[in-house]
């Protein structure tokens, strides 16, 4: 079966650092200019997949192709259609902003001219057009995580890693880098995110992968994981630190600063009235209830086995 329209597809990868597996085999189907969203606890192995992805780390065994090439026989084909975005912004302080861009350019292949005209293209798009010729040490955290970000689309990329890319950024900057996400997309760009903020893979997914102890908890739509663990949540705000301790065991999103707790629930009154009596027999011990839709954040905490 041909995988050609697949942007990322691996299979069976594994890692191990000395004698700790950080990878147990997973595998990945990224349609071109879908986004795959990534997530799972720290020490998951997140990173350590969008290494080898990205030809940065080799696996131990499996496969994987990358915008269309492997990533182990094809390693400089695959650099040439991809960039990796990190966790913490790598721009040159003594530098300015405009020199950056156009350095990265000629880099990439570009001419002088198409350096530059690329380069203020990228300014213009990231808002840093005003701070063009000053020198990246006065930039802001923001603005240079939104400097890093044009610097790694000067190519064009295929394919885009995105690790935690909005790590302290403040919300208006979040969503500057949320709404390029979704122009990548448009613009046919595959896109992988790993991303600590469950929100984020619930707007700009298209499919959200569940990474927990190196596998692959579960995979698919964020409608359909959340459909996994139920529709809704039943909320309870217990009355005592004994009976919030009981439930606990059975919750899928735990709050015990406010004794709060969520359970799966279909939302309906008939299932709603029969889990109360079921949890509070004697009605003491719940103080007050509400129900919410499920969110991702319950999807992550089940299959992950983390707390709140």
């Amino acid at each position: 079966m041909t995988t050609d329209h697949l942007g990322i597809h691996a299979t069976g990868l594994t890692k191990s650092y000395g004698d700790h597996r950080v990878l147990h085999g997973i595998d990945l189907a990224v349609p071109r200019g879908a986004v795959l969203a990534l997530l799972g606890p720290n020490g998951a192995g997140k990173t350590t997949a969008v290494r080898i992805l990205a030809t940065l780390t080799a696996a131990d065994s499996g496969t994987a192709r990358v915008a269309g090439h492997d990533v182990s026989a094809e390693r400089s084909r695959v650099r040439a259609r991809i960039s990796l975005t990190g966790q913490f912004a790598a721009v040159d302080d003594l530098q300015t902003g405009a020199e950056m861009l156009r350095m990265t350019g000629r880099l990439t292949g570009l001419s002088p001219r198409a350096a530059r005209t690329r380069a203020a293209e990228l300014l213009d798009r990231f808002g840093l057009a005003d701070a063009a010729d000053r020198t990246a040490k006065t930039y802001s955290g923001g603005m240079r995580r939104r400097l890093d970000l044009a610097a790694s689309l000067v190519s064009r990329p295929e394919v885009i890693f995105l690790d935690e890319p909005t790590t302290g950024l403040d919300p208006r900057s979040r969503q500057n880098l949320w709404d390029l996400v979704r122009e990548l997309r448009a613009d046919g760009t595959t896109v992988l995110l790993t991303t600590q903020y469950l929100e984020e893979a619930d707007q700009l997914a298209d499919r959200v992968a569940v990474l927990a102890g190196g596998r692959i908890a579960a995979e698919g739509t964020p409608a359909a994981l959340k459909s996994r663990v139920a529709g809704h949540r039943l909320d309870l705000t217990l009355a005592t630190r004994d009976a919030y301790e009981a439930l606990a065991p059975r919750a899928v999103h735990l709050a015990p600063d406010e004794l709060t707790l969520g359970l799966p629930t279909d939302g309906t009154a008939v299932h709603v009235r029969a889990l109360l009596d079921e949890l509070d027999p004697h009605r003491t011990d719940v103080d007050r209830f509400a129900i919410r839709t499920a969110t991702l954040d319950d999807v992550f905490l089940s299959l992950t086995g983390a707390t709140a």
